[in-house]
């Protein structure tokens, strides 16, 4: 394998680019010291159908957010018929869309938080108030678009005035929004990879949640505790709905599932098809506690790259 060329997409056109550059950087980092030849390509400088003429073997898929991790790349891989990372189309656009992945997890008998969605043309004050006496959903109340990653949009809203104020300004950039409780608890996260769960993380944020400064800012201050700090029996079984959750999407590579565990449940918010790589990446420490160094993970990943997925 060591004598394949590899091209590493990184950067992209979403709100997530400049997560996206710094997990391939690092990846790029790690192929190369592991001996691989790499090239890279950045779907904002140049068209997904100029990737024929680098002439690679293998695609190690470093997006983030729209466009990356939504179907949309993953359908230029197929047309190319070049192997590569991560989920195929429609498994990274079913996880992407919180709407088909929550009906996807309620099949599947996975715990989530009961939900509302509201199109942009239906949304006022009264029909929130309606929506939210139906739903039985009671506050604080978080609302999100439905297809965007690492918290961007996410709002907690504490009434009417201010859900209805956050609508919308959100309703300026998103056609759709979703409306679920705020569920308290711990913020516990679990990595599965080549359909193995590898382990769980739990993370005290300083700010009001686990938001994209939380994330992705050292100055953010976010405590990560590994492994997570749950009874043995709760630390399985979150590997085990993690493991679950990546099945039923039909998830191929590494996934990281975003949990709350709350009053002795587990609540499944969201499952990421493209997890970050960057040195205040999740999926690293897992794996770093687990023995897995960052190279061996890269590879790991690479390995499992394919068509058809």
């Amino acid at each position: 394998m060591k004598n394949k060329k590899v091209l590493v997409v990184l950067g992209g056109t979403s709100e997530e680019r400049e997560i996206s550059l710094d997990s391939g950087r690092a990846c790029i980092k790690a192929l190369r010291k592991i001996g691989y030849k790499v090239s890279t390509f950045d779907p904002k400088k140049k068209s997904y159908n100029l990737i024929s003429k680098y002439k690679v073997d293998l695609i190690f898929n470093a997006l983030h957010g729209k466009g990356g991790e939504d179907g949309v790349a993953q359908s230029y891989f197929e047309y190319l018929r070049i192997p590569y990372t991560h989920s195929g189309v429609i498994s990274s656009y079913n996880a992407m869309n919180k709407l088909i992945s929550k009906e996807i997890f309620k099949k599947n008998k996975i715990k989530s938080p009961k939900y509302f969605v509201l199109k942009k043309e239906d949304c006022n004050k009264i029909k929130l108030k309606t929506s939210i006496k139906k739903k039985k959903v009671i506050f604080p109340i978080v609302v999100k678009p439905i297809n965007e990653g690492s918290s961007i949009g996410v709002k907690i809203c504490k009434n009417v005035q201010d859900l209805n104020k956050s609508a919308k300004q959100l309703f300026k950039k998103y056609e759709e929004l979703i409306f679920e409780p705020y569920i308290g608890g711990q913020e516990i996260q679990a990595a599965v990879i080549n359909g193995i769960p590898l382990g769980a993380i739990e993370l005290e944020p300083k700010r009001q949640f686990y938001d994209y400064k939380a994330k992705y800012s050292k100055a953010a201050k976010t405590k990560h505790i590994m492994p997570a700090n749950i009874p043995k029996s709760r630390y399985n079984e979150v590997l085990k709905i993690a493991k679950r959750a990546h099945n039923a999407l039909g998830c191929k590579g590494i996934t990281r599932s975003d949990f709350k565990f709350f009053e002795n449940k587990f609540y499944l918010l969201e499952i990421n098809t493209q997890p970050g790589m960057t040195n205040l990446s999740l999926v690293p420490e897992i794996a770093y506690y687990k023995g897995i160094s960052f190279e061996n993970l890269v590879e790991k990943i690479l390995l499992n790259a394919g068509i058809n997925r």
